[in-house]
């Protein structure tokens, strides 16, 4: 690893430590795991995105071409149920199945001596499990944070690897400098697999081509991809559109290297009904609530923040009614001040209000792990003075819970008469509970 100011704390074991031991215990093999046709996705913003147009340019091939017949999809965190993690053809694991298939992992490794997995180290071997038994035969994966010690990167041959944008995120694992982070997250490059980076600054792109050659992987960067449609809403804005098109890439690669002699290419059928149907629920998402507008995105570190934050102004500025942010971030991971001055500085003093929440979605809840963690109110005073400092005019409101927020900012849109124009972001942990009391799902889904 390069030695760089402001290096990774590595403490503590590897998350990839034991991955391969407790995979054994269950029967599965390291050949299993290639039989699932692995293309392994790492990066600091667009992973979840990109691995979701994967799959449905797959998916959609599939049903032209019988190839792949079933899809595998994992990705974290969830947004609201712990099922979403784990996809079939893109829908979520069954609760049936999900309960069958997490106590034959549970009653084995639960014999086990010695160490146990922790919860993601869990979850990503539950996930194997699942898709070994369910029979997939093209698989996208997503790493947790990083990428060498990854609990993923037990995938020893990939078919395809995959690196989305990159920025100054987890530094305190990965480092606090684009090479460093750079390096972890190409830790995922495997001997003869081909390798699919989205653009990058000059520094990031020589780390990765340095990795690249390093690992013995053939490792191109996506362009913006011609084939894709103009003016289509679901590559919109232009992060969702590279995302895209690193995502044809990487599936264009996986079709040629499965197919070897007799490649069957992605057409362009497939890839306009690929993103026809394509959706990734809390990621520049919209709804629309009578006169009020909702603007959910799950971004939580500077780059996506900064996105999201161009893209509601894009959709918002013009709209009379106010315009109102709903915010919240309780971390270990990243200083709240820096992060709530980023978002500040780039909403460029155009709210009106601008309302702290936690991660509780109604009073009816207990509070949860983060909120006994953490000191939320001395929390919340921080981002209320850094807020104050940058835009002393904005009003501010601080609410117990999601619930509560929401429906200080329906009061906000009442009394203007016109409606409100609301984001949410700062956590997929806030923006899952809001789009379920926002869009309450089927009373079929409900636990």
């Amino acid at each position: 690893m390069p030695q760089l100011n402001g290096g990774p704390r590595l403490t503590g074991l590897p998350s990839i430590y034991g991955m391969r031991q407790w995979l054994g215990e269950l029967g599965h093999s390291a050949e299993d795991i290639n039989r699932l046709n692995v293309i392994h996705v790492a990066g600091t913003k667009g992973k979840g995105s990109t691995c979701a147009f994967i799959e449905s340019f797959l998916r959609s091939h599939g049903k032209r071409t019988g190839f792949p017949s079933k899809t595998g999809l994992y990705t974290s965190p969830h947004l609201i149920y712990p099922e979403e993690r784990i996809r079939i053809n893109f829908q979520p694991l069954s609760r049936d199945l999900f309960a069958k298939y997490f106590f034959e992992v549970e009653d084995v490794l639960s014999e086990g001596e010695g160490r146990r997995p922790r919860y993601l180290q869990l979850f990503f071997i539950f996930a194997l499990h699942v898709f070994i038994r369910e029979g997939v035969d093209a698989t996208i994966i997503e790493t947790h944070h990083g990428g060498e010690y990854d609990s993923t990167n037990v995938v020893k041959k990939p078919i395809v690897t995959c690196v989305t944008t990159l920025g100054l995120d987890h530094v305190e694992q990965l480092g606090s400098s684009l090479e460093s982070i750079a390096w972890h997250k190409a830790g995922i490059f495997k001997p003869g697999a081909r390798a699919v980076a989205a653009p990058a600054v000059p520094e990031v792109t020589s780390m990765l081509q340095n990795r690249a050659v390093e690992k013995g992987a053939a490792l191109e960067f996506a362009e913006s991809d011609p084939a894709l449609p103009d003016g289509a809403i679901q590559i919109k804005p232009d992060i969702l559109r590279t995302n895209c098109s690193v995502a044809i890439s990487a599936a264009r690669a996986f079709l040629e290297e499965i197919a070897g002699e007799k490649p069957s290419p992605l057409s362009d059928t497939d890839i306009i009904e690929s993103i026809r149907q394509w959706s990734w629920p809390g990621r520049f998402q919209i709804e629309i609530e009578g006169q009020n507008t909702w603007y959910l995105d799950g971004a939580h570190n500077d780059i996506s923040l900064t996105a999201a934050a161009e893209w509601f102004l894009s959709h918002a500025q013009s709209s009379p009614s106010p315009k109102i942010l709903i915010f919240a971030q309780i971390s270990h991971v990243r200083k709240g001040g820096p992060v709530v001055e980023c978002l500040a500085r780039a909403l460029q003093g155009k709210l009106d209000h601008v309302i702290f929440t936690t991660y509780r979605r109604d009073e009816d809840l207990p509070e949860g792990r983060s909120e006994k963690e953490f000191n939320v109110d001395e929390l919340q005073k921080v981002y209320v003075q850094t807020w104050k400092q940058i835009h002393p005019a904005t009003e501010i409101l601080v609410e117990r819970t999601i619930d509560s927020a929401l429906e200080a900012a329906r009061r906000i849109g009442k009394e203007s008469g016109s409606g409100m124009q609301t984001l949410i972001t700062g956590s997929q942990h806030l923006v899952g509970p809001a789009l379920a009391l926002i869009r309450p799902p089927p009373a079929e889904e409900v636990v």
